[in-house]
């Protein structure tokens, strides 16, 4: 069976000739191709991200583009007459997105071609395919997520937010705190499991493992009494963040065993991964039980090596790890953590579960 290929994040468009018939600076009332408008508000409903990339003058194609009713599906676009793929690659820094996740579309092949060059992890399309984008498999997931649908919403909000902390004075933890942010955490059902996959599939660099569990994996795990699956939403007074995280959770008599973490690069500089792991810790804490999380380094997930060795995870062996049978995936490893009782987050509050109340039956059993 063929591997499906990277879903795009981000496409990248130029302007003339591309996304309207004609040249700018030559025409001011040029106007779209057929079928471009539909294309970017499909692939916008799917999740997929839109900015530009295109050598203009920056005020007369920004109200072109209102003018037009596109200039909303864009998101930090690059107008200016500067090197194509410098703009492709800082589109994809400021969104925090791999350059394997961004794609460009220009009509030109010297500018595909430069872009090529300078970036080669991002995929070049002719403008003449534009109309074939929504076909192709790269833009096409196979589930559509409530989150998905308001991506570009949550983005937007995001600039916003990270807008009003330009202006702001105080220390980090003091403007987190004027967020009013709340993060929940709470068993999966079967509504969540789309975004839960969704999440192993989209996000690389807050990824323990990059192992990525199936819808029909996930579903059966749900009614599995050894196995949590939870998830994390948080909101703030901007909006609504979405699923930001997922765990996957497998408990033993005096070992819980974190086979998954990950969370959305969007929520790094909220601390949340730190919040989600102390609050896991406390939990094991509470029922007296090791901590044992799969990790596999790659280049992209320091962060959450970071994460996992400053909540004190590290590579002591310990006889609770006999029970666990090998590790999913090649190179994954395993830390180890004693669980101690942590304290509540300071800078929002968190709704969660009481894991260490329900553990299963066969638990109860080994400790009687």
């Amino acid at each position: 069976m063929a591997e499906k290929p990277t879903l795009v994040k981000c496409l990248v468009w130029d302007l003339d000739n591309t996304v309207w018939d004609g040249t700018l600076l030559e025409d001011p009332t040029v106007e779209l191709f057929p079928g471009i408008h539909d294309t970017i508000v499909e692939l916008d409903s799917r999740g997929v991200l839109h900015s530009v990339s295109s050598k203009n003058d920056h005020d007369l194609a920004w109200k072109r583009l209102e003018d037009l009713g596109l200039a909303e599906y864009f998101v930090h676009p690059q107008i200016g007459w500067g090197r194509k793929s410098d703009a492709v690659k800082l589109i994809a820094e400021r969104l925090n997105f791999a350059e394997t996740a961004v794609a460009f579309i220009d009509d030109l092949p010297t500018e595909r071609a430069e872009v090529n060059y300078h970036a080669p992890d991002i995929r070049c399309y002719p403008a003449e395919q534009a109309a074939e984008l929504t076909a192709l498999p790269e833009f096409s997931p196979e589930i559509v997520t409530v989150d998905a649908r308001r991506r570009r919403e949550m983005y937007q909000a995001s600039f916003r937010r990270d807008a009003e902390k330009d202006t702001f004075s105080g220390p980090d933890e003091e403007f987190l705190r004027t967020l009013d942010l709340v993060m929940e955490i709470k068993r999966a059902d079967q509504e969540d499991i789309s975004r839960v996959e969704e999440l192993t599939l989209r996000t690389s660099q807050m990824n323990a493992t990059g192992v990525h569990y199936s819808d029909a994996a996930l579903r059966a795990l749900l009614v599995d009494p050894d196995h949590e699956v939870l998830t994390v939403n948080l909101t703030d007074r901007f909006g609504p963040h979405g699923a930001v995280g997922v765990l996957l959770l497998e408990r033993h008599a005096d070992l819980w065993h974190l086979k998954l973490l990950a969370t959305s690069c969007r929520v790094v500089t909220f601390g949340a991964g730190a919040v989600i792991l102390n609050w896991l810790i406390d939990q094991a804490a509470r029922s007296g039980a090791h901590l044992v999380a799969d990790f596999r380094r790659t280049e992209r997930n320091r962060m959450m090596d970071i994460a996992y060795r400053f909540a004190g995870f590290a590579d002591d062996p310990c006889a609770c790890q006999a029970v666990l049978g090998e590790p999913a995936g090649e190179g994954v490893q395993r830390l180890h953590l004693v669980a101690d009782r942590r304290e509540g987050p300071t800078t929002m509050r968190l709704d969660s579960p009481e894991l260490a109340a329900a553990a299963p039956e066969k638990d109860a059993v080994a400790r009687g």
